[in-house]
């Protein structure tokens, strides 16, 4: 019986000796993500019969599922993952496209992701306090 966690164990053990720069961790959390990212926009009705996100949907979804599991702490784990900036999403879902656990289309690439969010503004922004307008007051001379 084959265990599909243990190919993708093996899948991810080649790749990392290809390419080390991306944790274990960041693999299983893409697979992850790609999979919530996939049933939300099936319950949206956003995704067409192919399954296909392209990458700056799957960046949206990455972005919400990592803050759903990890909320303030979701920059710290990526960042310790190796992931910094959305293209290394984009290397890490070529890598697997590579091994073909994932598939692409003609038009997809890893430069789809250069252009997604500063991982400051999307991992870090819902957590800051809310400014609360100053009032002037007028001077008492």
């Amino acid at each position: 019986m084959n265990d599909p966690n243990r190919d993708f164990n093996e899948v991810i053990r080649t790749i990392r000796k290809e390419d080390p720069r991306y944790a274990r961790g960041a693999y299983y959390f893409l697979r992850q993500a790609l999979d919530f990212s996939l049933k939300e926009m099936h319950h949206k009705g956003d995704l067409d019969k192919s399954n296909h996100l392209s990458g700056q949907q799957l960046l949206e979804g990455i972005r919400l599922y990592a803050i759903d599991q990890y909320g303030p702490m979701a920059r710290s784990v990526l960042k310790y993952w190796g992931v910094s900036e959305c293209r290394d999403f984009g290397n890490i879902v070529f890598n697997l496209v590579e091994c073909r656990v994932l598939g692409k289309t003609d038009q997809d690439s890893p430069e789809d992701f250069n252009d997604g969010y500063h991982f400051k503004d999307a991992f870090d922004r819902p957590y800051l306090p809310k400014q609360k307008p100053t009032i002037k007051r007028p001077s008492l001379r």
